[in-house]
């Protein structure tokens, strides 16, 4: 492959989305606080830049999957950021979830010095992004996203132009509400058969064909009933797009009770001490009301 890619951001999705590009015969340098990451992509074949400005130096294509806005904004306009090595004609793509208007911002800074970006959230959790199937909406110009599309391909399935800059990033945030609160629907639900005394494995396999069947409840039930809590999709990271979706959604106008019932649920497990569980971990705060816990028979 001819596209040299930086990739910044080596955590639980960042790290196997870099694995699948080395897979797929890119090269790669890579760059993260955690050295022991960093160092399994060496061990993988990537090299290592000690900042993101190397990154940009050294990159066709600079891509950013970190925890929130703010880390995006260091990482790319901070003073050894991205966009103080990157060279005209390369292309950000941010694969974190942020605000949209966070993206439109640093693309527009980033067109000032001759630097297209992306945004390109995913959805798919871990799994999907060790098998490279991920979910994959993207916001930017039609132009720059078929010059890097083989990349995006490279780490998902299904790889969507949503819209102009933002367009992913508010996307995204629509999935985010879709999931967590499909699982906070899907725990009620199961705390409830719980507590009746009913097997909740064979309730689960009587339903999951039906028009309550969803890829949420194939994904996280057996888990659960596991209690198997492992972080696939963390709940802060999640409150974190929740609040996301709060704020874009009162500055444009757009009640979301639902939604804010949700984010005062996540509050209550980060309180809870559950904040690193995976967002199935929701179960948790259900289970708690009403003083009974959903497993196995």
């Amino acid at each position: 492959m001819s596209k040299k890619i930086g990739f910044i951001g080596l955590g639980i999705m960042g790290k196997p989305m870099a694995l699948n590009l080395l897979a797929k015969g890119y090269e790669v340098i890579v760059n993260d606080l955690n050295k022991e990451a960093v160092q399994t992509l060496i061990d993988a074949g990537a090299t290592a830049g000690d900042s993101a400005k190397i990154i940009g130096e050294n990159s066709d294509v600079i891509i950013t999957m970190l925890p929130a806005s703010h880390h995006v904004q260091q990482v790319v306009l901070g003073d050894t950021g991205v966009l103080s090595g990157a060279k005209k004609g390369s292309v950000i793509i941010d694969m974190s979830s942020i605000t949209p208007v966070v993206s439109k911002e640093l693309a527009a800074i980033a067109e000032k010095q001759g630097v297209e970006m992306l945004d390109a959230p995913v959805s798919g959790g871990e799994p999907k992004a060790k098998d490279g199937t991920l979910a994959i909406m993207v916001g930017g110009k039609e132009e720059v996203f078929e010059q890097v599309k083989d990349v995006l391909y490279a780490m998902g399935a299904e790889v969507t132009l949503v819209g102009g800059n933002g367009s992913g990033t508010t996307a995204k945030l629509a999935n985010q509400v879709i999931v967590n609160l499909n699982i906070a629907a899907m725990s009620e639900a199961l705390v409830l058969a719980a507590k009746a005394g009913i097997d909740v494995e064979k309730m689960y396999q009587a339903i999951r064909g039906g028009l309550a069947g969803s890829a949420v409840l194939d994904a996280k039930v057996p888990l659960i009933l596991d209690r198997n809590f492992v972080a696939g999709g963390r709940i802060d990271i999640n409150m974190k797009d929740i609040t996301n979706v709060m704020d874009t959604a009162h500055s444009i106008g757009v009640p979301m009770p639902l939604s804010s019932q949700l984010l005062e649920i996540f509050h209550a497990l980060k309180i809870d001490g559950k904040a690193a569980d995976d967002h199935g971990g929701i179960v948790q705060y259900f289970e708690k009301l009403a003083n009974v816990e959903v497993g196995r028979v």
